[in-house]
């Protein structure tokens, strides 16, 4: 079990995702199932989505769910393209 100090950072390619997509949050949102604030919220690393979100997430983009969520040891440095 992680201590509160080494606590695990997920981060998210969602909004690299979505604009390679070339669609908006609410157009995600529909196709998942939730609010436009949901999506914002994810992305801006605010909510950390359900499982059931997650997976339906990575199934709409066609995409393993570690391409999506991007879990970060607290010691490491990301190089993950979030923007």
């Amino acid at each position: 079990m992680q201590s509160k100090n080494n606590k695990l950072k997920v981060l998210n390619r969602l909004k690299v995702l979505r604009a390679e997509k070339e669609i908006t949050q609410e157009e995600l949102a529909e196709k998942v199932g939730v609010t436009r604030v949901t999506i914002n919220c994810i992305e801006r690393g605010v909510y950390l989505p359900t499982l059931e979100l997650g997976l339906a997430l990575a199934r709409f983009f066609q995409k393993p769910v570690e391409e999506i969520f991007i879990v970060e040891e607290p010691h490491e440095k990301s190089h993950v393209e979030t923007a």
